[in-house]
């Protein structure tokens, strides 16, 4: 798991949004969805419901994000 990819997670959840995020983070939206998946594979779980309304944690994924806000 990859300090920066916390970062990207905390930023989308911020946005609910993946493309707001890559946006406020200066990187391509490939480049983040990609850093996404690879902390989910890490994680072992998937943190984020995905929509054409944008995104939303999941229930796991909440918990990623309250301790994530904490660490960053």
């Amino acid at each position: 798991m990859k300090f920066e990819h916390l970062k990207y997670f905390v930023e989308i959840a911020h946005c609910s949004s993946i493309n707001k995020a890559a946006k406020n983070l200066f990187i391509s939206q490939p480049t983040l969805t990609s850093a996404i998946q690879s902390l989910e594979k890490d994680l072992g779980f998937q943190l984020l419901k995905r929509s054409r309304q944008g995104v939303a944690l999941t229930e796991k994924g909440a918990k990623v994000f309250f301790d994530a806000e904490k660490i960053l």
